[in-house]
């Protein structure tokens, strides 16, 4: 069981639903990727539930476009993959994103190279 990739396939679902507002199951690496994909202008809003124990994911349009278009895990339980800061890869020539795991935290692939740090591939995302 992976609780990363079920908080994408809930974040996927809503957006194939036309869903406002998602919500998973809480926890503190759910919620950091979810405020990184915020930060990216994925998401419109993340906050956790009065009781901890839900995480409330507000889904984000254009023109009712979803402004999501695909997300992929890379590392899984069964497959870690690491790579180091000159290694991370270009998501279709810039235009998406990369979220890892390191040291200082998740970041995305040009904080990650700009950091000089390497780490563990979580999910592109464009």
């Amino acid at each position: 069981m992976d609780p990363v990739s079920d908080m994408i396939t809930i974040i996927k679902n809503g957006y194939l639903a036309r869903k406002q507002l998602v919500s998973a199951p809480y926890s503190g690496l759910k919620e950091r990727i979810a405020k990184k994909l915020l930060d990216l202008g994925f998401l419109s809003n993340v906050e956790k539930s009065s009781d901890k124990k839900t995480l409330k994911i507000e889904l984000l349009y254009i023109e009712k476009e979803p402004v999501l278009k695909e997300v992929k895990r890379i590392s899984k339980p069964s497959l870690r993959i690491y790579r180091a800061s000159k290694d991370i890869p270009r998501i279709l020539s810039g235009r998406g994103e990369v979220l890892i795991s390191t040291p200082k935290g998740i970041l995305t692939g040009k904080e990650a190279k700009k950091a000089n740090l390497g780490g563990e591939l979580i999910l592109k995302v464009w």
